[in-house]
């Protein structure tokens, strides 16, 4: 067992703009990497920002040229703002690291907060982050008065959903009934530090996604804690549900390095 330490860095009128959370990820990512502090989760909320990871391609960032902040994290495009929970866990990993599984204990820890308020949530096979799974394909509405067989989205992928109205907008994935991302993750391992983290959607205006391809996914959307429950939900609720069950995820983790298998000799 590993001690956790969190700090709330700032929410409501003290949200924290994202050039200096991003500052202080490094100044205490440096100061874990020397051992001089714990492992450390910072919690927060930023003002709205979009943020591009190192995968993004230039089709998926805003059409009207909004700002982007690009970082030197995984993952592609996403935006933060106000009834987001923001979460950077700063941790150190046994080398060579495992990646996938620190992924996956986030994960873990936003699946049992999203259960403590009576969502059932889960992982999609080849996507991170958190889910709400929709219905199967057959039981959705039609788009348009389509057929869902003949969803543009599922064979042309040049097909960009911010210009064809909305009915193809991220934030209108439950109305859907698609799959939709409550909770995105993207992260960093430097020096075998972890760095950037996760966000979870409690009650934000989730139209901001609709001027991005969230994540660089086309075929599904985004949720919320408060659009999912139809009761509002706020950040001041789940923060500390949220923060005991990354305690006890990531404290009582059986932190291993990433195994390597090496071909057989000749």
């Amino acid at each position: 067992m590993s001690e956790l330490r969190f700090v709330r860095m700032g929410f409501d009128a003290d949200r924290v703009e994202y050039q200096e959370a991003w500052d202080e990820q490094r100044r205490v990512h440096a100061a874990r990497f020397a051992d001089e502090v714990p492992d450390t989760v910072l919690l927060l909320e930023h003002p709205p920002v979009y943020t591009a990871g190192r995968r993004t391609e230039e089709s998926e960032r805003p059409l009207d040229g909004t700002p982007v902040i690009d970082v030197d994290r995984g993952g592609k495009i996403t935006w933060h703002g106000p009834g987001q929970l923001v979460g950077y866990p700063i941790q150190k990993l046994p080398r060579p690291v495992d990646v996938v599984a620190h992924v996956r204990r986030l994960e873990e820890a936003l699946i049992r907060t999203c259960a403590e308020f009576g969502l059932e949530t889960t992982r999609v096979e080849g996507r991170s982050g958190v889910w709400v799974l929709g219905d199967a394909v057959e039981h959705r509405p039609a788009l348009g008065g389509l057929s869902l067989d003949l969803d543009p989205r599922l064979t042309d992928d040049e097909f960009d959903p911010r210009m064809n109205g909305p009915e193809y907008a991220p934030s209108n994935a439950g109305q859907r009934r698609e799959d939709r991302k409550i909770a995105a993750i993207g992260i960093r391992v430097a020096k075998g530090v972890t760095m950037h983290g996760f966000a979870l959607n409690v009650n934000p205006d989730n139209k901001w996604f609709d001027r991005i391809i969230p994540c660089g996914i086309r075929d599904a959307g985004v949720a919320s804690l408060a659009n999912e429950l139809g009761r509002d939900v706020t950040i001041k609720e789940v923060l500390p549900v949220a923060e005991r069950h990354l305690r006890d995820v990531l404290e009582n983790a059986d932190l291993k390095p990433r195994v390597i298998e090496r071909a057989p000799a000749a």
